[in-house]
């Protein structure tokens, strides 16, 4: 807070993202102001820094190495960028690496911010050849990579649709699934422990677990009366935090070996604690989850179980 004294917020700007790396905690802002501050090695004090992004931004995460971030939002394409070099000077930036746009000649709207290593393209046009708007609500990395090259990602949109990224693979996406967010499109995604497991609410009142080998959704939680503006994943858990004051314990159920092969069993809400103000943010601690005990009855089959996402050409309803 007292390095963002310095920095004179605005009121029409909020935080979209934290991160701690270190002795290091990232913070940035729906206006692009991205503050790191750091512990000095004595303690006697901290340090901070300031790096400029584009505005409008609506999700920002740091990567599992602390090497790269990445960021989207509301006409902002989904875009990588180095962490050492985002707070470099202009100058530094230069000394320290090829030119961003890799010495060939590009468009503008195409050429990298210094420190920007990947920045996504927008999907083909539609049926009718307009462009499509882009309304990036939300993403995360959802594996590590090996290489410092690549990087995978997922990304909501606010017309409910889910792209995934391999940013070795090119710049536009390498799948989309579409009809994911029911409500209001994509309110917030997380990767799950499980391989090919991510888990994601609307701005419903729905949460769901999704099969990324089909981009079709293994099962949905009941008993929520709220959006769901956070979730958080540990090995054999899923927590979030809704608008209706509640934070949720659910069960989580791995996924089946094969694509499309019936679940026996369906997540649940184990557990929940009313609060007094509405949580934004849930997070696990270091402590193991004892074992929960149920506080309200599963009612009814979930109707989104093994359903799979159609098209508006399509026959099926």
């Amino acid at each position: 807070l007292q390095g963002w004294k310095e920095t004179r917020i605005r009121a029409d700007q909020s935080f979209i993202g934290f991160a701690a790396s270190g002795r290091s905690i990232f913070s940035c802002t729906t206006n692009g102001a991205l503050l790191m501050s750091t512990l000095k090695d004595d303690n006697s004090g901290v340090s901070h820094k300031l790096a400029a992004l584009p505005s409008r931004l609506c999700d920002w995460r740091l990567s599992h190495d602390r090497q790269t971030f990445a960021y989207g939002g509301d006409e902002v394409e989904v875009s990588v960028w180095d962490t050492e070099r985002a707070f470099a000077s202009p100058s530094e930036s230069a000394a320290t690496g090829t030119p961003a746009n890799g010495g060939k000649k590009r468009k503008q709207s195409d050429t990298l911010f210094p420190g920007e290593v990947w920045r996504a393209k927008n999907v083909q046009n539609d049926f009718l050849g307009l462009r499509q708007p882009v309304h990036n609500t939300c993403l995360t990395y959802i594996s590590p990579s090996t290489s410092a090259s690549q990087h995978h990602l997922l990304a909501g949109t606010r017309l409910g649709d889910m792209r995934r990224y391999d940013t070795r693979a090119g710049r536009r996406p390498i799948a989309v699934f579409q009809g994911i967010g029911k409500i209001g499109g994509v309110r917030t995604v997380e990767k799950g422990f499980s391989e090919h497991e991510v888990f994601v609410s609307d701005h419903g009142s729905n949460v769901y677990a999704i099969d990324l080998r089909s981009g079709n959704i293994a099962y949905g939680y009941k008993g929520l009366s709220g959006t769901a503006s956070s979730l958080a994943v540990c090995p054999t858990h899923l927590a979030s935090a809704s608008i209706d004051r509640y934070i949720r314990i659910h069960s989580v159920v791995p996924l089946p070996d094969k694509v499309g092969q019936h679940l026996d069993k369906k997540g649940t809400v184990l557990e929940r604690v009313f609060v007094t103000t509405i949580p934004t943010v849930t997070i696990w601690d270091q402590e193991q989850v004892a074992e929960p005990v149920s506080d309200e009855e599963q009612e009814g089959e979930d109707i989104w179980e093994g359903m799979k996402n159609v098209g508006e050409n399509d026959d099926e309803t």
